[in-house]
């Protein structure tokens, strides 16, 4: 069990290990979905890319009675320029730990080497526009980026739902620390990136985010104030969004942490 606390208006799930969150998110999320598929012939839904989401995904794959075919899925954001079989593209691990494992309506891929990556940008702000988006379920980097909103290029009120952005070098290095880049001269520059408000326009958000090296950029998204210079913290003015985190990632500063009652 896990005891919820709120951050202004962000929930907050603690748990004591990665699988332990990523069943507890996965059951949140099959549940909200279950709910609007009861009240609508179909939903549209964005999913995040990265290693820290994988228990998630594969207990959400295992959720009973959830009816697929009626759920359009978007990715957040894919690497610009890397080969189309390269494993670390972000639509290829979404196939990998979802898009080929459940019967999808349809599914929207970021094309990172389009030739024309404006016209790319405009062709999914175009698919978001047409399917609004129901839910989201995300993680947070290392900078407290969300999607690959990093600091530098992160906007709260961004004037164009999908863009360019290159990204900093902490964003980089976590592509190594998370093991999908042998060095970080590996890791591609720049991308393709959902916008912080094409996220938050979502009526629901959840976010996974295990791990010790996410510990800093949890404390920072609970306690510092709302500002791109850490651009997680605008889930705290989500009007319905969870925050699911594990003792690694709740481990700074010193356990037991201020703001959670409770351990799951």
């Amino acid at each position: 069990m896990s005891s919820p606390s709120t951050t202004s208006q962000l929930t907050l799930r603690q748990f004591d290990n990665r699988t332990l969150l990523g069943e507890a998110a996965a059951q949140s999320v099959s549940d909200r979905m279950r709910t609007l598929l009861a009240e609508r012939a179909t939903i549209n839904m964005i999913f995040a890319a990265a290693p820290s989401q994988q228990e998630f995904l594969a207990a959400l794959c295992r959720e009973p009675d959830l009816d697929w075919n009626r759920v359009n899925a978007f990715h957040m954001d894919e690497y610009v320029q890397l080969p189309d079989e390269a494993p670390q593209r972000f639509g290829n691990f979404l196939k990998e730990h979802i898009f080929d494992r459940v019967p999808f309506g349809t599914i929207h891929f970021i094309n990172g080497n389009a030739p024309d990556l404006a016209a790319e940008c405009a062709r999914y702000s175009r698919l978001l526009q047409q399917n609004p988006v129901d839910i989201v379920c995300m993680g947070i980097g290392e900078n407290c980026h969300i999607a690959f909103n990093d600091p530098h290029v992160a906007l709260f009120n961004d004037p164009v739902p999908v863009k360019v952005v290159d990204l900093d070098t902490a964003c980089r290095q976590q592509q190594v620390n998370d093991g999908c880049f042998d060095h970080i001269d590996a890791v591609p520059t720049h991308a393709l990136t959902l916008t912080i408000p094409a996220l938050m326009r979502a009526p629901h958000v959840f976010c996974m985010v295990p791990g010790i090296n996410k510990a800093p950029a949890v404390y920072h998204t609970l306690h510092s104030e709302i500002s791109e210079t850490y651009p997680s913290t605008i889930l705290r003015q989500h009007n319905d969004a969870i925050l699911f985190i594990d003792s690694d990632s709740a481990s700074t500063p010193p356990q037991p942490l201020p703001w959670v009652q409770g351990r799951g």
